[in-house]
């Protein structure tokens, strides 16, 4: 009774293992439209944005272009990261290659990073270094544009990133958030410089560089978390509880759970009656193992074993 008795959803037992796949399919083609649309936007608004820099000389609507183009290139490693996810597990990578979606979120972190630095190192430089601002209107017009871009772009990335599971794509909705913030500030600094205070613009990047620090250090917690294996422990609470509501489950010792992607993993030791044949102790795993993928949301896989109560093998 001691042997594990591992229950990938559906081997052999005629209940939705092919929906359990296209489902995971089905994210992350959710995943992909919601990368191509945002990078689709983003490249048009920093297009527009660098069409007024080369009017204007702008030098802070300069950073604000290069930090739409940085965003909208974080499309890339999360493409990748998709398309990786998608590949059947081998006998190398024997939960496939989720888990690329986690080094794509670094490397999302470093853009952001990147992006601070180069917020606070054009801030100085302006306070430095002062220049004058022309074609201020287009300016204004153009921080505004790219702010509403990215708080779109944020909001839709960040949106589907919690729905599918994406700790990444969350953490690159964050990202284009940071960036909105820079572009409301080439606003404020636009009106700074109609006003004749030149030192506005590289006062405002400076405060702006520590909310992008500040929101960088929130995607971090989260992608860094992922890293870890946290869940959220209502889930854990979640799965206990559906494990004890089990018929012939006379209590629930371990349960385990960790993201693969954007997908769910579990396993679990539960206790059963000591009389039971392996059979019967079978029947109840498994029992337990379907409702437990169909309680808990973006469980794709769980592995159960069941002892008896009595003593624990």
């Amino acid at each position: 009774m001691g042997k594990r008795h591992g229950h990938g959803h559906g081997h052999g037992h005629g209940h939705g293992h092919a929906d359990v796949v296209d489902s995971a399919l089905t994210t992350s083609a959710r995943g992909m439209r919601a990368l191509w649309i945002s990078f689709a936007g983003l490249t048009v608004t920093a297009v527009a944005q660098l069409a007024v820099v080369a009017l204007s000389g702008s030098v802070a609507l300069l950073g604000d272009t290069l930090h739409n183009f940085a965003d909208a290139l974080t499309a890339v490693p999360l493409a990748v990261a998709f398309v990786l996810g998608r590949r059947a597990a081998t006998r190398r990578f024997t939960h496939g290659l989720g888990r690329c979606e986690d080094l794509a979120g670094l490397v999302i972190l470093s853009v952001m990073f990147a992006s601070a630095v180069l917020a606070a190192w054009t801030a100085i430089d302006r306070l430095l270094h002062p220049r004058d601002m022309h074609a201020l209107g287009w300016v204004a017009a153009a921080g505004l544009a790219g702010f509403v871009g990215n708080e779109l772009v944020a909001r839709y990335r960040i949106t589907v990133g919690r729905q599918i599971g994406s700790a990444a794509l969350v953490a690159d909705g964050l990202h284009a958030r940071t960036d909105g913030f820079t572009s409301l500030a080439v606003l404020l600094a636009a009106g700074g410089s109609w006003l004749g205070w030149r030192w506005a613009d590289p006062a405002v990047g400076l405060l702006i560089t520590v909310a992008i620090l500040t929101v960088l250090w929130s995607a971090a917690k989260e992608v860094f978390a992922r890293m870890l294996d946290a869940v959220d422990p209502e889930l854990v609470t979640l799965a206990e509880n559906t494990l004890a509501a089990t018929p012939g489950v006379r209590g629930v010792d371990v349960v385990r759970l960790r993201w693969v992607g954007h997908n769910l993993v579990a396993e679990s030791e539960v206790d059963v009656e000591p009389t039971l044949t392996l059979a019967q102790a079978h029947t109840i795993a498994h029992e337990a193992e379907h409702r437990l993928i169909h309680a808990v949301p973006r469980l794709t896989q769980a592995l159960i074993h069941a002892h008896p109560s009595a003593h624990h093998a």
